[in-house]
């Protein structure tokens, strides 16, 4: 069996049981955040990004062929999430306490940015419920109480340091969902704006790497603290950016910042002997965290997905293609853990897993490369 088939077998057969069963919480709503290596359950708080990213895997998951209850579960999410998550004035909640039954946290841009992309994925499973209006709405009092004048958003009101690409790159996605199953609303001129923001300001001018943290102007952070290139957002941007270029037609403007960043990846960010992906690079693009999360894996996959698909070169494509085969077989070794269908969420740099709980979130990364293997290969879910 290759690789492809393995991660897919896992996923159908360990994964989606295991969270499609312990990882839902049918008494209290929405999703088990994490599960211990003993298999303690970990859920004393819910985050609405968590419970967002869990309605894209299961609805994903059903359009893929799985035969579990991914609709059943899109569902259950999407009630948790107008129940907990969206206040009465159409601001997202980024926490709820099922213990006390309450919900706060106030405004989070990351928050708010997957609650426009859970809406989205949600909306495919119930396309009369009035979703796209209550998001358009969600984002209308983004706008109003959070627009940078400079383009994007903050996190407070007036703009406070840091500024942040990574809820931004999550907005991209957000719009990017709903420009796929919507001609209405401003979801195309969301995404250009972000596109246009990561372009003039998200780019390091001396290295080409996008950087993580800014001032309340938009210019890089360059302080010990916030001086962060992270090699799983140069593979995740550059598949949304390629995305968007297919899109709107810009794909020959778009290819060369995108192939920058993804080069970055692979050059800088990726460990020689391992050949994952690192967590940390700072501004000269040298390794400032040997750690190799889960999540950039997965994105790598992704990216590598996309350029195989786009390149005219037939050598290049290859190279692409056996890329792509070595960086799904080194994404298995995560699954390798004591309960059947969890996975580890770092490894250190010699290839040995950390011992730490598996975030649910992390569902949603791995449903993501699988969809893109599934266009691309044919496989499908059993």
């Amino acid at each position: 069996m290759n690789a492809v088939a393995t991660l897919f077998d896992w996923l159908s057969t360990k994964a989606l049981p295991l969270w499609s069963t312990r990882g839902v919480d049918y008494q209290q709503g929405g999703f088990i955040e994490r599960i211990e290596p003993d298999g303690k359950l970990i859920g004393d708080v819910r985050r609405a990004r968590l419970v967002a990213r869990q309605i894209y895997a299961f609805r994903t998951a059903s359009e893929l062929g799985w035969s579990g209850p991914g609709l059943e579960l899109a569902r259950h999410g999407l009630a948790a999430l107008i129940a907990n998550h969206i206040s009465d004035d159409d601001v997202a909640i980024p926490h709820h306490f099922p213990a006390t039954g309450k919900s706060g946290g106030g405004f989070d841009l990351y928050d708010q940015a997957f609650v426009l992309f859970g809406l989205a994925n949600a909306a495919r499973v119930e396309p009369d419920a009035g979703l796209e209006a209550r998001a358009l709405r969600i984002l209308s009092h983004m706008r109003e109480g959070w627009g940078h004048p400079d383009g994007g958003f903050a996190q407070s009101t007036p703009p406070t340091a840091p500024l942040k690409a990574n809820p931004h790159m999550h907005l991209l996605e957000a719009a990017l969902s709903w420009s796929a199953i919507s001609e209405r609303g401003p979801w195309t001129d969301l995404a250009a704006e972000i596109v246009a923001l990561c372009l003039g300001k998200f780019l390091s001018p001396n290295t080409g790497a996008l950087h993580e943290f800014f001032d309340v102007a938009w210019r890089i952070d360059g302080r010990p603290e916030r001086d962060v290139v992270e090699p799983g957002h140069q593979s995740e941007w550059a598949w949304l950016l390629l995305r968007w270029g297919l899109s709107t037609n810009n794909s020959a403007r778009i290819l060369c910042v995108a192939r920058r960043l993804f080069d970055i990846a692979e050059r800088e960010g990726c460990n020689a002997t391992q050949h994952r992906l690192v967590n940390e690079l700072d501004a000269k693009l040298d390794l400032k965290w040997g750690h190799m999360r889960l999540w950039p894996q997965t994105e790598r996959i992704k990216a590598l997905v996309l350029f195989a698909e786009t390149t005219t070169s037939p050598t290049e494509r290859a190279d692409f293609e056996h890329r792509l085969a070595g960086a799904v077989s080194a994404l298995l070794a995560y699954f390798n853990h004591p309960i059947a269908g969890s996975w580890w969420e770092h490894m250190a740099p010699d290839g040995h897993p950390i011992a730490e709980p598996a975030r649910a979130s992390s569902l949603y990364h791995i449903m993501g490369a699988v969809a893109e293997l599934s266009r691309f290969t044919g496989a499908r879910l059993a």
